[in-house]
């Protein structure tokens, strides 16, 4: 597996990876955070919440399962994984089980809330930290993205939209945590990232000359080309990279 993008991105390996990982450990503290807040998770964690509490497994395990089940859905869109990818199935579920294990439940909703807003911002800055790493993109943002390159016809947002309300739906039913801090996280995420994404994207440098920025606007549309090199193109937008942007 080809990582990086000349002499410049391979100088700059070493801080890719430190940061693609300590992206994924934060983003496994930080849904530990909401989860132990009790206020409502995001639309992919109530659904990894209500088959945790289905089936007796732990939830990072079901985190690890249903990504890998995920990344199954990436064959017929013909999408190539990078080593971000990989590493955001095993990553997470290991981080927020460790997390779980470690952080106190609060019972007074006066330290639950500010848990559960110290949770959705620390969300942001992983997602920032991973995404910006330019690794590759977790499972379920390569699902939108290849998905939408495949049908040109159909909106990131709408693709979006639609796998996310069904996520959310079955997990809900599945007996999953639905409430303030799942609105709250639908609303702050995209923002949050739109702020940190560009703070923490290494950008890609020319052989022979300086760095050069690269954050495409959230209002781009996608290309074909976008999903398939997800470990030498620029990193997905704030508004594919959002809730659960994983």
């Amino acid at each position: 597996m080809k990582i990086g993008n000349g002499r410049g991105a391979g100088r700059r390996l070493p801080r890719r990876l430190g940061q693609l990982y300590l992206g994924l450990v934060l983003y496994g503290v930080s849904m530990a955070m909401m989860i132990e807040s009790r206020l409502g998770l995001n639309p992919w964690d109530v659904l990894h919440q209500g088959l945790a509490g289905q089936t007796g497994l732990s939830f990072g395990t079901v985190t690890v399962i249903t990504g890998a089940v995920v990344l199954l859905l990436w064959i017929p869109l013909r999408q190539r994984p990078g080593l971000g990818t990989v590493s955001n199935v095993l990553v997470i579920g290991i981080a927020v089980d460790v997390s779980l294990a470690l952080l106190p439940g609060p019972a007074a909703i006066a330290a639950r809330v500010p848990l559960l807003v110290s949770g959705i911002v620390l969300n942001g800055l992983a997602t920032g930290l991973y995404v910006g790493s330019r690794l590759g993109p977790g499972p379920r943002d390569g699902l939108m993205t290849g998905w939408v390159a495949r049908h040109p016809g159909h909106s990131v947002r709408l693709v979006r939209t639609v796998i996310e309300v069904a996520v959310l739906g079955a997990g809900w039913l599945l007996g999953g945590t639905v409430g303030l801090g799942t609105v709250l996280y639908a609303v702050a995420i995209g923002p949050l990232v739109q702020l940190f994404l560009p703070l923490c994207t290494v950008a890609p440098r020319d052989a022979d000359g300086p760095p050069t920025p690269s954050v495409p606007s959230a209002d781009d549309p996608p290309t074909a080309a976008e999903p398939l090199s997800p470990a030498a193109g620029s990193p997905p937008r704030a508004d594919r990279a959002g809730a659960g942007g994983r």
